[in-house]
């Protein structure tokens, strides 16, 4: 950010804030506060692919109700609201019960909602989602709901109480059940690999000395959308020389030289869905040092690919491609996680990581392969494909070339 923002002055005024307010301390988590890596979900017209297996979907949602207890649940996460409903809008929630299911949104979106929410009751709001929210709940005479607690605010909660008395609201999760993707989902996100892939080739062209890392990310969107992405998957990641050492060094003004390695870490979408893949090449000749750390990365990044396979826990594959690189002499320079789920968001369940709770891979689920290199003051190597989860041997969606590139 601007080094000649006021922060002192920012953090003067949080602080008299925490003393008018009487509390012993403030978090803050607007996007306004905390600059979020993920760029925000698209917003589209278009059609969900028809081929969903929407009632699939809400088969299992039905299921995890009745296991859940509850007489109905409310989804606000967007999502969730797209998985289900297949509504690619945003500002709606869906309330959904035994015998109802209902899209709640405004008037911008009501038209679009209709025509890609053909399972769904279509409620119109005009004096606020959480309002109408409330009008529903109480028609509905549900006693006992299901919220998305890592979704609602405390002040959405803290209204909702208010307003009802006598309803009780559970903490669920609904992200697991996107885990396994159908058929259609997979082409949706092979399709996606298929432009990031293509997007890379033609990068290739145009990275040289003076080209700023900027320039370098512009030119990777543009060629993803002009290839038919909908949009970048998120903030596209350009990270040359000494800035290589930052994992999500989003570009800036700096000039690539000359010895320098190159990281890219980027994603389309295609029918709502992700990809994520990076590469990492070199511009001219570069050090035996460098060269090294690459070596130790893409030998770690194909350890990960045969060690990926339904029925492997998350943890144990993580822990292993993580002794791998420290038997290289880099594992302490390998500073987040193996890899994560990809979907209609970029980062899903499930997580490979040393804090993972999926026990046992199954076979549809689509998740990163991502080591990486972080050395502060020298640079840094990762190397990323977009992994479909097979029984034995899993297929890397993401199929450009992985031999160290030299520009």
């Amino acid at each position: 950010m601007n080094t000649d923002f006021d922060f002192s002055g920012l953090i003067a005024r949080l602080y008299k804030k925490i003393s008018a307010e009487e509390v012993d301390a403030a978090s803050t988590t607007k996007d306004a506060d905390i600059i979020p890596f993920s760029g925000a979900r698209s917003v589209s017209a278009a059609s969900m692919n028809p081929n969903f297996d929407f009632n699939g979907r809400l088969a299992r949602l039905n299921d995890k109700i009745s296991a859940e207890e509850v007489d109905a649940v409310l989804i606000t996460k967007d999502a969730n609201v797209t998985y289900f409903s297949g509504f690619l809008g945003d500002s709606a929630a869906l309330f959904v019960g035994d015998n109802f299911r209902k899209l709640v949104t405004d008037g911008r979106y009501t038209e679009q909602a209709k025509r890609q929410s053909k399972n769904f009751q279509i409620v119109e709001h005009t004096d606020g989602l959480y309002k109408k929210i409330v009008e529903e709940i109480k028609s509905s005479g549900a006693k006992k709901i299901g919220v998305e607690a890592t979704v609602m605010t405390v002040a959405q909660h803290d209204y909702l109480a208010r307003e009802i008395v006598g309803v009780e609201f559970k903490s669920l999760e609904f992200d697991t059940l996107r885990q396994v993707k159908d058929a259609s989902e997979i082409e949706m996100i092979r399709k996606a690999c298929e432009i990031a892939d293509n997007a890379f080739t033609k990068i290739l062209e145009v990275i040289k000395p003076g080209v700023r890392e900027i320039e370098v990310a512009a030119e990777l969107e543009y060629f993803m959308r002009k290839l038919g992405s909908e949009r970048a998957a998120f903030d596209t990641i350009v990270a040359s020389g000494i800035r290589g050492s930052l994992p999500h060094g989003i570009a800036t003004e700096k000039k690539i030289c000359a010895g320098e390695l190159v990281t890219m870490d980027f994603g389309a979408t295609f029918g709502g869905y992700c990809s994520d893949m990076t590469r990492t090449v070199a511009v001219g000749k570069i050090s035996l040092e460098q060269k090294k750390i690459y070596d130790a990365v893409y030998d770690a990044q194909l350890y990960g690919l045969e060690l990926i396979s339904a029925g492997k826990s998350c943890k144990e594959i993580d822990t292993a491609v993580r002794d791998r690189l420290r038997d290289a002499d880099y594992g302490e320079f390998f500073v987040h996680s193996l890899g994560h789920g990809v979907g209609l968001e970029i980062h899903e369940e499930p997580r490979l990581s040393s804090l993972s709770t999926c026990e046992h891979l199954l076979p549809n689920m689509i998740v990163t392969d991502e080591p990486g290199v972080y050395i502060k003051n020298f640079g840094g190597v990762r190397i990323e494909d977009t992994v479909l989860v097979k029984d034995g041997v899993s297929e890397a969606l993401t199929c450009s070339p992985k031999t160290l590139i030299e520009l």
